[in-house]
């Protein structure tokens, strides 16, 4: 009987004891900072501090569990940017490692999933096999290789339990959802956890994943802007593909050069609006640790866990829909919202509130340039999210369909990161080249 233990434990006891400690912490800080205010300390000191501890306690504790307690965290690392700026200084740090970082599984369990996918002559496929991961992530972790031919190939590896315990994490991070509200103003995670769960199945698959890594690669072959690498070879839980070099966005992100952000922002822009037009799919996985900027100045997709498949392309819709608002036409646009499931039958809904409502979201492209910046979306988040504003109100009355769930919250991931690297470009073009519907 083999003496490695699981990586990711199944359901055990020391798993949901670490993620029921992020509620009773969150509560025992609460009563800390109580007595704090009572001994004479100013409130804001108080909540600064306090707000710093629930971050370190809570992205380490979904960092170092992996799973979907990792999963969510990655997640919600892209929406950093919306969070006001006073509050996110404490946490920042933390937000950032969860997009590159998690702890290794031990090497023999690496070689024990490798005999199982690839056989027990495994390293015949090898010429090198690197027991160090060159990254670790929420499912699965990568080492870099060299091929029996050659070639320098990144090798995936799932870890065991895998499936198991991402489900246990998103049930019982969905139990107290409201944790996460402190922190994130205005984001509702349940619906974010909810479709995390929808998509378990897909993102365990990594012969689903390779698929659709085969064909971005294919459809991205000796494109200048944007490189997908081959896959070299593939199993249920092991994916072999070709290494890429580059800098990672997160490296970008923190100390990057203006050059290096602004067309690092408009190449995430062209690969989210290009690939369902050339591939038929939507890289649905946006967070910075995903992607590298090349030494050519390629961005670089290393990871298609998450993708939606459209074979039809972007939905025209969408593209008509920001058309008539740019325009100012608002009864066209509120007749396609109602057309299209936005506004569900009855709603009485005033036709020129909801182009106000939509037109600051709609300033990256009413124009030939947009700087994207952390401030612009803290100011549209809390517009969104202030229950005393009309822009809440007229938000409540919308509704947002489940044939475009997924497209929004990927988008709203994207611009995320386009605020996190404080992009400049021109976005219009890259629509009027790539969305159906929005150009005449």
């Amino acid at each position: 009987m083999s003496d490695e233990r699981p990586v990711m434990p199944r359901g055990s006891v020391s798993r949901t004891a670490r993620l029921a400690s992020l509620p009773l912490g969150a509560a025992g800080r609460a009563t800390l900072g109580l007595g704090k205010r009572l001994s004479g300390q100013s409130a804001e000191a108080v909540n600064a501090e306090l707000q710093q501890r629930t971050a370190e306690q809570l992205f380490a504790v979904l960092g170092q569990l992996k799973g979907g307690a990792m999963k969510l965290g990655q997640t919600l690392s892209v929406f950093e940017a919306a969070v006001p700026e006073e509050m996110a200084a404490p946490y920042r740090e933390a937000l950032v490692k969860l997009q590159e970082e998690a702890p290794p599984m031990p090497v023999r369990t690496v070689h024990a999933v490798l005999a199982q996918q690839l056989g027990g002559t495994w390293r015949q496929r090898f010429r090198e096999f690197d027991d160090t991961p060159a990254a670790a992530a929420s499912i699965g972790q990568v080492h870099r290789a060299t091929w029996r031919d050659g070639r320098d190939v990144a090798v995936k590896i799932q870890y065991p339990g895998a499936g198991t315990a991402l489900m246990a994490d998103l049930n019982q991070l969905a139990r107290f959802a409201r944790l996460f509200a402190s922190l994130f103003p205005g984001l509702d995670v349940k619906p974010l956890i909810a479709e995390l769960k929808a998509r378990v199945a897909e993102e365990l698959d990594y012969g689903l994943e390779a698929d659709a890594q085969r064909a971005m690669a294919a459809a991205y072959a000796g494109d200048p802007e944007i490189a997908v690498p081959r896959v070299v070879a593939s199993a249920p839980k092991v994916v072999v593909s070709e290494w890429m070099e580059g800098t990672p966005l997160s490296r970008v992100i923190a100390d990057g050069s203006r050059e290096q952000r602004d067309r690092a922002g408009r190449l995430l822009a062209v690969l989210h609006f290009s690939g369902p037009q050339r591939a038929g799919l939507l890289h649905a996985d946006p967070h910075p640790g995903n992607f590298r900027l090349m030494p050519d100045g390629r961005l670089g997709v290393i990871d298609f866990g998450a993708t939606a498949r459209l074979p039809d392309g972007h939905p025209e819709p969408i593209g008509r829909l920001l058309r008539w608002a740019l325009a100012g036409r608002a009864g066209e646009v509120l007749a396609d919202l109602r057309t299209e499931g936005f506004v569900r039958p009855g709603v009485d809904i005033d036709a020129e509130g909801v182009l106000d409502y939509l037109r600051p979201l709609l300033e990256p492209v009413a124009g030939s340039h947009f700087h994207f910046t952390r401030a612009w979306m803290q100011e549209q988040a809390a517009r969104i999210a202030d229950p005393r504003t009309e822009a809440n109100r007229l938000g409540r009355q919308l509704n947002l369909p489940p044939a475009y769930l997924l497209i929004h919250r990927v988008t709203i991931g994207s611009i995320g990161v386009l605020c996190q690297l404080d992009a400049d470009a021109d976005w219009r073009a890259v629509l009027e080249e790539w969305l159906p519907g929005f150009k005449d």
